[in-house]
């Protein structure tokens, strides 16, 4: 009997996460990516509680330890260098099943355990679909029609087949008022200690050093402008944004325009939709809910939600049945990691420069075992919201 086909658009962390899944479901598995090759850039993410655990269960955990970073402490500098607090977070995630890899090395992980029955297609986009009810018409962009049994969109936060099915975006987006910007930099022995974070009101400057000698950096800012994201020059919009703040923050700016590097930037954007699917069309991941990084459960989620999916097409008569399962038991996650995310996002990086230092002051005066209790606290938290019922 022949295995019944999804085919994906997109090979980020939900599409190959779904093709893992649905072939523990008897399913055959076709993804298609825009994309050359899988994408190379991203940052650093972590893996707890649900997500976590759904890694283990695909036998990808060693893979992702072997890469993790162990970041034992975070200083926290303002704009002049002097020092707000220090984070030892070896201290406050000592008893946490948790990892903090990279983007890149999750999709890496992911890609060295796809099965058999699944198929890789870059330089491919999805021009269009007709959902027959007892199957779907796939139309690549090379005018080629492919028949499958269900379609799933796993093409991220501005997923083209979204606006496919339901339309344009609209009110579905809802901006947090930040953007945030991800590049690598060629610039070894920079810090004194693995993780840097420059702070000042409405902007956070992170850098990493990661495991081969480079530069990982990240910028958040306060900017409800609308459409940053379509600048072409990147790294100017980002040197405008380091404008005012330290001398290393402005130099490390300065080495990205005259390394050539393109910075991924992109505004803190949450996807809110009444439904997530339509007839045997479905999306996944940060097409279908994209949480933002300031919820930190983003990729677990899709790890999580691609195996909820694999069970409800084993447990269901039809695949719409399926659907309409899968996201009745992931959708009160997903409304509670939301509106954490909203609550979140207010105080996320104080915009007022007396918002900025009563932070400052409250956090340096605050005793090392409450502010490790805090953080501690609040990781536990987020990994009990994105528990799934039943």
């Amino acid at each position: 009997m022949t295995r019944p086909l999804a085919i994906i658009s997109g090979a980020g962390v939900a599409g190959l996460a779904a093709a893992w899944w649905l072939d523990r479901a008897g399913w055959r598995t076709l993804i298609i990516e825009r994309a050359e090759h899988l994408r190379g850039n991203g940052y650093m993410l972590g893996l707890s509680g649900l997500g976590y655990e759904t890694a283990c269960r695909m036998g990808i955990h060693d893979a992702l330890a072997a890469e993790a970073y162990e970041i034992n402490e975070n200083v926290y500098l303002d704009s002049r260098g002097r020092e707000i607090l220090r984070l030892r977070y070896r201290d406050f995630l000592k008893d946490l099943s948790y990892l903090a890899v990279r983007r890149t090395t999750l999709v890496k992980a992911l890609q060295d355990v796809l099965p058999a029955s699944a198929t890789l297609r870059f330089s491919r986009q999805i021009a269009g679909f007709a959902d027959h009810g007892a199957s779907v018409t796939v139309t690549l962009d090379t005018g080629e029609e492919l028949a499958c049994d269900l379609l799933i969109g796993a093409d991220g936060a501005r997923s083209a087949l979204r606006r496919q099915l339901f339309g344009p975006d609209g009110i579905c987006l809802q901006p947090l008022g930040y953007y945030f910007a991800v590049y690598d930099l060629e610039a070894p022995k920079e810090f004194d200690t693995d993780f840097v974070s420059y702070a000042e009101p409405g902007h956070l400057a992170e850098y990493y050093s990661l495991n081969d000698g480079r530069l990982a950096a990240m910028h958040v800012w306060r900017d409800a402008a609308p459409g940053l994201e379509q600048q072409t020059d990147k790294a100017g919009l980002l040197a405008t944004v380091c404008a005012q703040s330290h001398p290393k923050v402005r130099h490390l700016t300065d080495q990205l325009r005259v390394s050539g590097a393109r910075p991924v930037i992109d505004s803190l954007t949450m996807i809110d939709l009444p439904r997530w699917s339509n007839g045997r069309v479905l999306l996944l991941g940060d097409a279908a809910h994209c949480l933002t990084l300031v919820s930190g459960q983003g990729a677990g989620m899709a790890l999580a939600s691609a195996e909820m999916l694999a069970e409800a097409l084993m447990g269901s008569a039809s695949v719409e049945a399926a659907l309409a399962r899968h996201e009745a038991r992931l959708r009160p996650v997903i409304t509670r990691l939301q509106a954490r995310s909203r609550k979140m996002a207010a105080v996320f990086i104080p915009q007022s420069r007396f918002a900025f230092h009563l932070r400052n002051v409250i956090m340096r005066n605050m005793p090392r075992s409450w502010l490790g209790r805090y953080f501690t606290s609040a990781l536990r938290s987020e990994i009990e919201l994105a528990r799934v019922s039943g």
